[in-house]
């Protein structure tokens, strides 16, 4: 069960972390003081995704982390409020390295 479940995370890490980076670049968008709406709403599908997968894989905190993004993005936010979503993103990161 384990190799398989390894190998299905070799598989799905690409999109794992293309879904990261969704997320990041919404963060900067938003430090930056723009963020449209098309951009935020694939960044809040991307934790909405992040949310079932890391858990699947054990990443409970991933999960978490992927929560608080999702909900956070479900609705526009102000430029001071991207710091935050960038620490989410940053803590997907460290916990998808974690993982291996």
């Amino acid at each position: 069960m384990a190799d398989a479940l390894a190998r299905l995370w070799a598989k799905f890490l690409p999109e794992i972390e293309a879904r990261v980076a969704l997320i990041e670049a919404a963060a900067a968008a938003l430090t930056s003081g723009s963020l449209p709406d098309g951009q935020r709403e694939a960044a809040h599908g991307a934790a909405h995704k992040l949310a079932g997968t890391l858990g699947t894989f054990g990443l409970q905190r991933g999960t978490e982390l992927a929560r608080e993004a999702e909900d956070f993005l479900a609705i526009r936010r102000e430029a001071g409020e991207a710091g935050v979503l960038a620490e989410w993103a940053a803590g997907l990161k460290a916990e998808i390295a974690s993982r291996g």
